[in-house]
């Protein structure tokens, strides 16, 4: 964490604020303007209505998970997921810290439980990826579990996709100027400063443990079936209607207009270890 940064100070330091947006490499200077995001997100959640009917009448069965650090704007992009759609057919879950129970059960079981049924998408603000980031940097399992995790989940996402369940993995990765703006948004908004845990301050000055942690993670996990699909947060805007294009293109459902989709940018979203590390 920079020296210059008080969080409890309500003024955001000058020199963080000029480089926030080009942390970690960001490709772009400026935030996409609303007027223009708003319009295109519109367009793209209009086809995200389409996929909801079709998933409904053919049984399809949807699983997309959301990892980044804290900050990174998961909550955001899976609230363009809900928007306009059912909470009957798209679900989001975002479990808590597991029960004595949970903790001697296959760890994971908790998230098998949350799978889709037919006619469903379940989205994941987190999920068991849990084991080989925040768990290991925190200190809640030890080296030998997280060790075990990664082997174990490539095999486990295989089965997934075997039983006809659509998985996409999505990586939101954000620059460390920036995380640290967000945060302290966060801990000045009367609104926001919920969403500050003690956790989140901890984690403060974990940002490298974090960053081998990930980088870990991906190397282990991106798999020519289950791929990470990396996407940069900076720009909140930019990433979610990469995000949407993403999903909507790999997606095969009657009426698809994949004109006003659009391809993704490849400076915003790419693939595996290699693209997280770039700028970087």
């Amino acid at each position: 964490m920079s020296k210059s940064f008080d969080i409890n100070d309500p003024v955001f330091p000058k020199k963080l604020e000029e480089i926030i947006m080009q942390s970690g490499g960001y490709p772009y200077d400026k935030k996409l303007k609303r007027e223009k995001y708003e319009e295109e997100l519109e367009i793209l959640q209009i086809e995200l209505v389409k996929v909801q009917q079709w998933v409904q009448d053919t049984d399809q069965r949807i699983i997309s998970v959301f990892e980044g650090r804290d900050a990174a704007g998961k909550g955001g992009t899976i609230k363009c997921f809900t928007q306009y759609t059912n909470p009957r057919h798209v679900r989001v879950v975002a479990l808590s810290k597991p029960s004595d129970v949970e903790q001697g059960q296959w760890y994971f079981q908790r998230y098998v439980e949350q799978f889709p049924t037919s006619g469903e998408i379940v989205l994941f603000d987190r999920s068991w990826y849990n084991r080989a980031g925040v768990e290991p940097v925190m200190g809640f399992c030890t080296h030998e579990q997280t060790s075990k995790f990664l082997k174990d989940a490539p095999r486990f996402e295989q089965t997934i996709n075997d039983s006809g369940t659509k998985l996409f993995k999505f990586w939101l990765n954000v620059g460390q100027e920036m995380q640290l703006k967000r945060f302290h948004d966060r801990r000045h908004s009367q609104l926001k400063h919920w969403k500050l845990s003690p956790m989140d301050l901890e984690a403060l000055d974990k940002w490298d443990d974090y960053t081998k942690a990930r980088d870990r993670m991906l190397k282990h996990t991106h798999t020519e079936e289950t791929p990470w699909i990396v996407v940069r947060s900076n720009d909140k805007r930019r990433a979610r209607l990469n995000v949407l294009r993403h999903f909507l293109a790999h997606l095969d459902y009657p009426g698809k207009d994949s004109s006003v989709i659009k391809d993704t940018d490849p400076k915003i979203l790419g693939f595996g270890p290699d693209f997280t590390n770039l700028g970087e």
